[in-house]
């Protein structure tokens, strides 16, 4: 009697195709620690603005000493 149940509710859940109303995805205990999840820790730390003129000043000291210290390297070794 179980073996024919299970298939026959098999046999409707597979025929039913898409409905209007989706189940919910997760139970609501388990979704309720998935939003108490995303409001601590990194979701919820307040940063700074980014400041992209700083990086990009800060990228141009950095490559423009390293050229700087090749060429002194390159000079002193005769290279040039």
């Amino acid at each position: 009697m179980k073996d024919e149940e299970q298939t026959s509710d098999l046999e409707t859940s597979s025929d039913a195709g898409p409905s209007d109303e989706a189940p919910p995805a997760l139970y609501p205990e388990d979704q309720q620690r998935v939003d108490e999840f995303l409001k601590r820790g990194v979701n919820s730390v307040d940063r700074k603005p980014f400041r992209p003129i700083l990086l990009m000043l800060l990228l141009i000291v950095v490559v423009t000493t390293l050229s700087l210290l090749s060429q002194l390297i390159a000079n002193l070794e005769g290279v040039y």
